[in-house]
């Protein structure tokens, strides 16, 4: 969420969506930090994920509270921060998982990028949904910003798509298993992770995201916001399922 804030700006939103969307990402970063207390990873031998999540959280929180537009520069600073080091936070998790198939070494890295396009569609999906409702708080607002907010959405999908792509692009370099025993394994073995990983994860996002942009396009602003809720319930879902499949068959998609 904070990631996406980079691509609007309070002087042509105002302090308040601000506020809102930094407070609620604070919280869910708080939520994480609070699970990882209660039950730490047995697949992490080093405290620096932990660490930087807890910078980023910080800085958040400061985020909320500083932002303003007449301290731009200020909250800008503080907005990068708390991205730059969440995002840290994400790649060292992943470069230190330690339940992966061997992909002719690069099992982490492709889990890196997996994580992070995971990250930013999340974000983008759950910021464009609190901003649909925003209309109902400033009903004269600009469509612009919803405009952006979903291209930067339909960019999300086809990253994580991509990074799905990545895995299956891999697996042939890893001589021990071949892609068809790895698909077979998919489709067959962990089909019911595998299929609702597929459909909420891939085939429903890109047809509601389409009917997003249709309905922005006429600036049905209500209409765009249901979608938005459906869509960010899918892809909930195809995450769900994805970390599913990586602990069972060990393999980020």
């Amino acid at each position: 969420m904070m990631l996406t804030l980079l691509f609007i700006s309070p002087r042509e939103i105002g302090n308040s969506f601000f506020k809102f969307a930094s407070l609620t990402a604070a919280i869910l970063l708080g939520v994480a930090l609070g699970f990882n207390f209660l039950f730490p990873s047995s697949f992490r031998d080093t405290p620096v994920p932990v660490v930087m999540l807890l910078i980023s959280t910080v800085l958040t929180a400061i985020y909320n509270r500083v932002v303003d537009v007449n301290k731009f520069s200020a909250a800008s600073a503080l907005l990068i921060g708390a991205v730059g080091t969440g995002l840290i936070s994400v790649t060292a998790d992943s470069l230190a998982f330690r339940k992966l198939l061997a992909i002719g070494g690069w099992e982490n890295w492709i889990l890196v990028v997996n994580h992070l396009a995971a990250t930013a569609l999340l974000g983008s999906v759950m910021l464009t949904m609190v901003f649909g409702h925003w209309y109902l708080v400033i009903p004269r607002l600009s469509i612009d910003p919803l405009v952006k907010l979903t291209k930067v959405l339909m960019g999300a999908i086809s990253i994580r798509i991509l990074s799905m792509a990545a895995t299956f692009i891999a697996i042939p370099f890893q001589q021990s298993y071949s892609l068809r025993t790895i698909l077979s394994a998919l489709m067959l073995g962990e089909g019911i992770f595998f299929w609702p990983r597929l459909i909420f994860g891939v085939i429903l996002p890109i047809v509601l995201t389409a009917m997003i942009w249709s309905t922005v396009k006429i600036r049905h602003t209500q209409a765009a916001t249901g979608l938005l809720y459906l869509a960010v319930v899918t892809l909930l879902f195809g995450e769900f399922f994805s970390k599913f499949l990586l602990f069972s068959l060990n393999i980020p998609l």
